[in-house]
């Protein structure tokens, strides 16, 4: 990692996964859940001020999703992964790594342990330099579109229904930029409404809302597996 350690016993229990059923001295169950809170919160300052200093002049939403991208749950496997985590966490023989997301978890929890350990300034510079420079390309995570409206379409065909998209109000916003409100109607119900600079960027939007609510209520609509993480449907800011 680019240091030493100074109590390695932070490092043993990032690593060490609750199914081990592993007690201490005074016979408490022991396990990296604690430390992979702090680290969640220490993972998401770091890539907040390092995005917020790599693209100067996006605004909050931008930022959001590209944070929101980085720290999702399928991407901290991945870096757990290449990292070589994997060969050194403690586990029990019959946890399922990816449905546990384990690997992810330990990353976190090793965020936390490394802030215990070595300060946040030494956090700051191993996420930045040992994680994000050599395992996040920023710029292609930045600017990778979700096509929601192409999942919505799909949806609705597999499913036989019938999905409409309507311009329900144009207007210019206080910077007088021009906005677009675009609703979703699924078999003429409601099911999304969505604010964008262009039709397109608004009918992204409402599409988001309306896989949501597709997954979120069956009884609005029963619906066949939608493939969208929850990362992905993380609300989006008002324009």
């Amino acid at each position: 990692m680019g240091f030493y350690p100074k109590n390695i016993d932070l490092y043993e229990l990032a690593l060490l996964h609750k199914s081990t059923a592993v007690r201490n001295a005074d016979g408490r169950y022991i396990n990296n859940e604690r430390l992979e809170f702090l680290g969640d919160a220490i993972l998401g300052a770091v890539v907040s001020e390092v995005i917020y200093h790599k693209f100067k002049y996006k605004r909050e939403g931008f930022l959001t999703n590209v944070r929101s991208r980085i720290v999702q749950r399928e991407s901290l496997n991945q870096i757990s992964l290449k990292l070589g985590l994997d060969k050194l966490v403690v586990a029990a023989p019959t946890s399922n790594p990816q449905s546990n997301n384990i690997w992810g978890n330990a990353f976190e929890a090793l965020i936390g342990a490394i802030y215990l350990d070595q300060g946040y300034e030494r956090c700051y510079q191993f996420i930045e330099k040992r994680v994000l420079e050599e395992h996040i390309d920023l710029q292609k995570t930045a600017y990778k579109e979700v096509n929601f409206k192409s999942k919505l379409i799909e949806w609705s065909q597999k499913s036989k229904v019938s999905v409409d998209f309507h311009v329900i109000e144009e207007y210019l916003s206080a910077d007088n930029n021009q906005v677009f409100q675009t609703r979703i109607l699924v078999n003429s119900c409601p099911a999304g409404t969505g604010v964008g600079h262009s039709k397109k960027e608004s009918q992204q939007n409402a599409s988001r809302l309306a896989l949501k609510k597709i997954k979120e209520e069956p009884l609005f609509w029963e619906s066949t597996e939608i493939n969208v993480s929850e990362e992905e449907l993380t609300p989006l800011k008002e324009l």
